[in-house]
């Protein structure tokens, strides 16, 4: 998932903003679905963006913050899910020097 979000340390970057991806992974039991073909028998991955969506709306110092947020949402809001494994890439990142992304990687049951 990608958002332009306004999250950092240093004022400019919560001023201005940049780009962020979010990779989202989640354990849930889908036999029930496997056999019915209905979406409301798993979980809806258009929910969850929803709630990543929200998360990273809310402007926070570190990236920590914004992947610990995510995972205790989605474990709140979707009771099906056992597990959730969450990545959030800054883009082009001011560390004073060229450099793709820094990210930061949480998982919780």
């Amino acid at each position: 998932m990608r958002f332009y979000a306004h999250h950092g340390c240093f004022e400019q970057e919560r001023a201005i903003g940049t780009h962020f991806l979010v990779d989202l992974r989640f354990e849930t039991d889908t036999a029930r679905a496997e056999r019915t073909d209905r979406i409301s028998d798993t979980v809806s991955y258009l929910d969850v963006y929803q709630v990543v969506k929200e998360q990273m709306a809310i402007p926070s110092n570190l990236l920590e913050n914004v992947a610990r947020r995510i995972c205790d949402a989605v474990l709140e809001r979707f009771t099906a899910v056992d597990k959730v494994d969450v990545k959030v890439s800054k883009l082009n990142p001011p560390l004073g020097g060229q450099m793709e992304s820094v990210s930061v990687e949480i998982s919780q049951n």
